[in-house]
């Protein structure tokens, strides 16, 4: 909840549940106010506040919940924090275990959190390039906010250069010479189209294979680097794919966006793929 649904308020006297409901005997608090946190010194108490349903800017209280007490709340403060942003929000409480967390963040608001159940999205790509795009692009789609879902990312990396030793073929082919790989011997790249001197091992997906064989009129050897082939049984997974031009497909747990997928597009297909979740 953002500060304006929050109140805070310093006090002397010691955070329990008896000292608090002396404390909130005939209580009123603004009309926006939701939850109530309490300070005293280091130490902080949140409470959920039931107001009466009257006219004004100020409601008296008809009840309240404590949702935490000194020994359950942790209190963080980072100016770099965002505290609207949903998926920052559950790394923290992520980090706190059981409790509660108060943060006073960017521009001085403050929020509470508690039982935020993460969601968690597997990022499946290639290196190289590094880092992997699809990585970064999930990363800027989190920080965006338009991504409002306590969402926890891992990353499984496929490292295309760990592929190389298992080459028999006295050369090899990378679909794309923007990957800029080294491997110390022969080296074509599928988008070059070059006349082939070597047998090769061609090292890509099965469209790369569907080219290849078209431009050669032959198969190769044939290692599939398909992040696809990598996805984990029962669990949120993101990829890029080489054969959507554009948006995205959902597939059961996967969703599959094209390698040209910009930010607004990569979260987008996040909130898709756990809009049934």
């Amino acid at each position: 909840m953002h500060c304006k649904d929050v109140s805070i308020h310093e006090v002397k006297f010691p955070l329990n549940v008896e000292n608090i409901a002396k404390e909130m005997n005939d209580w009123t608090v603004y009309g926006g106010s939701e939850y109530l946190v309490f300070k005293n010194c280091d130490s902080y108490a949140v409470l959920k506040i039931f107001k009466k349903n009257t006219a004004g800017i100020f409601k008296k209280v008809s009840g309240y919940e404590i949702l935490s007490l000194p020994e359950n709340t942790d209190f963080v403060q980072d100016e770099n924090i965002d505290v609207l942003n949903i998926p920052t929000l559950v790394l923290i409480q992520l980090g706190h275990k059981e409790k509660g967390v108060v943060i006073k963040g960017m521009f001085s608001h403050v929020v509470f959190v508690k039982d935020l159940k993460p969601l968690y999205l597997e990022i499946i790509d290639c290196i190289p390039p590094s880092p992997a795009k699809l990585g970064v692009l999930v990363k800027k789609a989190l920080d965006s906010n338009f991504v409002n879902l306590p969402v926890v990312t891992h990353e499984t990396i496929i490292d295309i250069t760990s592929k190389i030793s298992k080459i028999e073929t006295e050369a090899v082919m990378f679909p794309c010479k923007a990957s800029g790989i080294e491997t110390g011997i022969p080296t074509y790249y599928l988008d070059e189209g070059t006349s082939l001197a070597h047998d090769v091992t061609l090292i890509g997906c099965n469209l790369s294979r569907k080219i290849f064989i078209s431009l050669y009129k032959r198969d190769a050897p044939f290692i599939n680097i398909c992040p696809i082939k990598y996805i984990p049984k029962n669990k949120k997974c993101i990829v890029k794919c080489c054969e959507i031009k554009e948006y995205c497909i959902v597939e059961n747990n996967i969703i599959k966006v094209p390698w040209s997928a910009d930010v607004p597009e990569v979260a987008e297909s996040i909130k898709t793929l756990f809009s049934n979740r």
